[in-house]
């Protein structure tokens, strides 16, 4: 039997997403995306919980995300889990990471602005998403 693995977030970026190059050639871009969970405890009260998401986003995908993306962007973000080992080089202790290699990713609430913003020149159209709203959206009834 074949497993499956699939994460749908969504929250803000809690960093700018930071753009590499491995030694193949192949681009990355690694962020993090804040997901807030809000809740009533046993005695009625409200509690707000906050989870820290690593994402991964390989090729074009990533090459989209780090030139128009930033802190605090809102963002949709669906692909699969992947786990990842490792030693740490100082201690020899063993590591692992469990993060969300991204397969989609839409922004939400105010279209966001970056690299090219300052430019004359478009983006190519399969740069941007078409979903991406004109108008600011208020996000104030929504939990995160």
């Amino acid at each position: 039997m074949r497993g499956f693995s699939k994460a749908i977030i969504t929250g803000n970026l809690t960093r700018d997403p930071e753009l590499r190059t491995t030694p193949n050639g192949a681009s990355v871009c690694s962020f993090s995306v804040a997901v807030n969970r809000v809740y009533r405890d046993s005695n009625g009260e409200q509690k707000e919980d906050v989870s820290f998401i690593d994402c991964s986003a390989w090729g074009k995908l990533g090459e989209m995300i780090s030139q128009y993306a930033k802190k605090g962007s809102g963002v949709l973000v669906s692909g699969r889990l992947d786990q990842r080992s490792w030693e740490d080089k100082t201690s020899g202790q063993k590591r692992s990471r469990v993060e969300i290699v991204v397969e989609d990713f839409n922004f939400t609430g105010q279209a966001p602005t970056g690299g090219a913003s300052s430019s004359t020149e478009s983006a190519p159209s399969n740069d941007i998403p078409d979903d991406i709203p004109d108008e600011e959206i208020d996000l104030s009834d929504v939990p995160f």
